[in-house]
């Protein structure tokens, strides 16, 4: 296995995280040369089955639950930095969502040879118009239209092989110390949140910024909210 010196560039994304979608307009039309470069890795809350399947490979999941304040904060702060990109979210309304069902369809899309375009097509229907992207019949019709095997990405989530190899992304995320999305990492470096992006592909292309000076440690504790910079979890 190669080193992280090595490795790819990477972006994690979530298709249900707005600042992945606000990341990934402005990787591909800002840095096209970098979106084009980079591994595109999926993260997603597990339901129980991934989540035991996790656990049973010595992985865990880094979730901690948002605040009233901070999810308050966020959907001012999603509008703001949209209406700065001349963007209009439409917020979906998430009932009883698997993540599995679009992140696993986005897998079997990736086999296709149509990643690119199958999260382009996620993100406007989830951001851009408001659809629920973990209704089976919505990634079947978008599936259809992208020309990809409709049964096949609607019923990811009851795949085997899909599920496991969903197991294998989250553990990527574990490894990778993947705490919120959107998430870039190159070599040893990582960067947390939109307003870290232009830094990351400034780094990709290889004209890295100066370091800023190293910042005191602060403790954390294991539980808990731990903090907001243009990225969400």
């Amino acid at each position: 296995m190669a080193s992280s010196q090595q490795a790819a560039p990477r972006f994690y994304f979530s298709l249900r995280s707005p600042y992945s979608w606000l990341a990934y307009r402005r990787l591909t039309e800002q840095h096209p040369e970098v979106a084009a470069s980079v591994e595109w890795r999926p993260f997603f809350e597990p339901d129980a089955h991934s989540a035991a399947l996790l656990r049973e490979a010595g992985g865990r999941f880094p979730y901690t639950d948002m605040s009233r304040a901070k999810h308050l904060y966020i959907l001012q702060d999603v509008r703001r930095c949209a209406r700065n990109a001349g963007l209009t979210p439409v917020w979906p309304v998430d009932r009883e969502p698997v993540w599995e069902v679009p992140h696993l369809a986005y897998l079997a899309a990736l086999d296709e040879g149509r990643g690119p375009e199958f999260i382009r097509r996620f993100y406007e229907l989830r951001w851009e118009e408001g659809r629920d992207i973990c209704d089976r019949a919505v990634v079947a019709e978008a599936a259809a239209g992208l020309g990809l095997p409709a049964g096949r990405l609607a019923a990811a989530a009851d795949d085997s092989g899909l599920r496991a190899r969903g197991v294998e992304a989250l553990l990527a995320v574990d490894r990778d110390g993947v705490f919120g999305v959107p998430f870039f990492v190159h070599g040893r470096d990582k960067y947390w949140g939109l307003d870290r992006l232009d830094a990351f592909a400034t780094a990709v292309l290889g004209a890295r910024p100066h370091d800023p000076a190293p910042q005191p440690e602060v403790a954390l504790g294991a539980d808990g909210d731990q903090g907001h910079a243009g990225g969400c979890g």
